[in-house]
Order: C-alpha cells, then sequence, then structure tokens
C-alpha cells in the first residue's frame, strides 16, 4: 500500500514539475469588461420601442445623421460627419420583463473609441431623453 501511494506520488511529481505557467493577465483579460461597462447602461422600463425613440432622438440631437434603425434586432446606426466620420452603432435589448440595456459602440473609420467621456456624453444625453419621453414632455 506505502509503495502504490509512493508510485501515485512521483507519477503526480514528475508529470506535474515539468509543466511552465504564465501569471494571468488581469489588466487584459478584464479590458473589454471595463469597455463594455463603460459603453452599457440599463433602464427601468418595460418599453423597448421607447427607448429605441429616444435613442434616435438622442443621437439626432448630439448631431448624428440616422444612417439605419430595426426595431427587431434593436439596433440604431447614426454617422456625425465633422473632422472625422464619428459612427455609433447602439443596440437595444430587453434583459428582463423590466429592464432595458442600451449599449452604445463608437468609431471613427475602423477605430473603436475608448475614451470613456464619448460615452458619458451620450448616456447623459440619453438619460434626459428617456426620462423626458417617460414622463411625456416634449
Amino acid at each position: 500500500m506505502r509503495k502504490a501511494n509512493l508510485l501515485a506520488l512521483s507519477a503526480v511529481l514528475l508529470l506535474t514539475g515539468g509543466c511552465a505557467t504564465t501569471p494571468f493577465d488581469v489588466a487584459g483579460a478584464s479590458a473589454p469588461l471595463e469597455q463594455r461597462s463603460v459603453q452599457t447602461r440599463e433602464y427601468d422600463t418595460l418599453d423597448k420601442p421607447m427607448t429605441m425613440r429616444a435613442v434616435m432622438a438622442t443621437l439626432q440631437d448630439l448631431g448624428f445623421t440616422i444612417d439605419q434603425a430595426d426595431l427587431g434586432l434593436g439596433i440604431v446606426t447614426g454617422t456625425r460627419m465633422q473632422v472625422h466620420d464619428l459612427r455609433m452603432t447602439v443596440t437595444v435589448s430587453q434583459k428582463s420583463e423590466e429592464r432595458v440595456s442600451v449599449r452604445a459602440n463608437a468609431r471613427i473609420n475602423e477605430n473603436s473609441i475608448r475614451e470613456a467621456e464619448t460615452y458619458q456624453d451620450f448616456f447623459v444625453a440619453l438619460d434626459k431623453a428617456m426620462f423626458l419621453t417617460r414622463n411625456k414632455i416634449d
């Protein structure tokens, strides 16, 4: 019995002794999650179409031209032409019976915008539009 235990222990040490491990890259792995949290907000509402209208109104208020809107897919894409062509795609999805998630993705040409300010500006304007729409204030 003791000999069998020593053989098993030796086998485990031989198998694991030669394995090299690399440290887990916490910053690299969390970067996409951090970016997603900057790009996403959830709202208490039962109405996905109302949220889509508020998103379109917000984009237009921020100087975007709506290129495409699809209620079924919950996607709105707009472009704002200034020094660079800024394209924003906003996805609206029903999270539960009472919550809607809004995720914005902004790009200049093929480069994704990572600065939080761009998304904060959008969501501040959307928060106001959602409040006005929900309370039926024109």
